[in-house]
């Protein structure tokens, strides 16, 4: 059996991520045999390569092995390209034609896509992998095949199953051994090591100079979500070596090749999961104290307001010590409280209170955010991504503010 590494090397796959190394360590574990396996992950984690694994380490190697795309073939001929067709068996049926099955009898299919397939081919697709049997369109004639079938999809199939739009029984023919493999965003390091092969190739292929990420550009790549997974960090990697003139890339330069990146404040995103729900009560809290605080802020800026303008008249000093009462007693409502008189403050210095109050005002309010950051980073032991996803922040926004606040 040939060891990991060397598989990485013979199938072109980088990277060290524990879970992709599980996926590699499964196919080569199953390649031997000769039962079904489904292969699971996100569009764009590299799927194809698992089946050619378990293909070329398995006794079918010298044998076909031919690769369909599902979602790809239209569903009035996807049983005619797998399964073949009789003569005149449809409109533009001029002559025979022998399906997959038929062509790869030995060797080994790739389904991609299954998730895609119709409900009627799904049925022919179980009789070949209860009994290896099958029937050409237009014909009546059982025909024998002995195919290896590894299929993979993007799609949640219990969802399918509950839906009605995939067969339970068949996902379970397929589904034998299942090899999931992680999106990109869950790789770590894997992603510099990924873009830095992407971008020596295509400068190698097209004999320019290679480009290099500076620190904080590798950062940025390290918390970007990358929906579109190797695909799109392949397509990021090229696109940057084309257009950018500079061979070392700054983060400015590549957000701009990122789409969605937001620098958002933390906010409260959605329903809190049962793990997160004392920290979303704890949120809730911080966030009421927040705004009680700018409530009451904001009374002072027009109590004092009114004391520059209507002096220190009786109605006004009476009216302003019931509104120190009451933000008094709000915040201690245990203590006797003794009213003062309102000093008259001088014209002069109306505009530095005022800017006092302000600076106090976004000082607290920056205090509680740090505060907040910091616990989450000690709840999560300093997992970035975690925290961030409990403040209901990008992963970006969650790295500028430790930077920013110095954290």
């Amino acid at each position: 059996m040939e060891s990991l590494q060397a598989v990485k090397q013979r199938f072109g796959i980088i990277g060290n991520d524990i879970q992709l190394n599980r996926a590699i360590e499964k196919a080569v574990r199953v390649a031997p045999t000769d039962i079904s396996a489904l292969v699971i992950g996100e569009s764009g984690v590299g799927k194809e390569s698992i089946p050619k694994i378990i293909h070329q380490l398995s006794h079918r190697k010298h044998a076909k092995y031919i690769a369909v795309n599902c979602g790809a073939i239209p569903e009035g001929t996807i049983d005619s390209e797998l399964f073949g067709h009789e003569k005149g068996a449809f409109t533009g049926a001029t002559q025979t034609r022998k399906g997959y099955f038929e062509v790869a009898d030995g060797g080994t299919i790739f389904l991609d896509e299954v998730g895609e397939l119709p409900l009627t081919t799904q049925v022919r697709l179980l009789r070949v992998l209860e009994n290896g049997e099958f029937i050409k369109v237009g014909s009546s004639q059982v025909q024998k095949t002995n195919v290896r079938i590894v299929a993979a999809t993007n799609v949640n199939m219990h969802e399918a199953i509950k839906k009605g739009k995939f067969r339970e029984d068949l996902y379970y023919r397929l589904s034998t051994i299942e090899i999931g493999l992680p999106p990109l965003r869950e790789r770590g390091t894997d992603i510099k090591l990924l873009f830095r092969k992407f971008a020596s190739d295509f400068a190698q292929k097209n004999r320019i100079p290679v480009i290099r990420l500076d620190e904080n550009a590798s950062n940025l790549l390290l918390n970007y979500h990358f929906p579109g997974n190797i695909r799109q960090l392949k397509n990021i990697a090229e696109q940057i070596s084309i257009m950018e003139e500079n061979r070392i890339i700054s983060s400015e330069i590549i957000a701009q090749y990122l789409p969605n990146i937001s620098g958002n404040l933390p906010m409260v995103v959605g329903n809190s999961n049962s793990s997160n729900n004392d920290f979303a009560n704890e949120r809730d809290i911080m966030y009421k104290i927040l705004f009680d605080m700018r409530n009451d802020i904001n009374d002072l800026k027009k109590l004092t307001l009114d004391l520059m303008q209507n002096g220190n008249s009786t109605e006004v000093q009476e009216e302003n010590r019931n509104l120190i009462q009451r933000i008094y007693n709000e915040e201690t409502p245990t203590h006797n409280v003794e009213v003062v008189e309102i000093p008259e403050i001088a014209p002069q210095n109306n505009y530095d209170f005022i800017e006092t109050i302000e600076e106090h005002e976004n000082l607290s309010l920056q205090e509680k955010e740090v505060e907040m950051i910091k616990k989450s980073l000690e709840r999560n032991k300093g997992k970035r991504k975690l925290a961030a996803k409990e403040l209901g922040i990008s992963e970006r926004t969650l790295y500028r503010k430790i930077k920013q606040y110095d954290l």
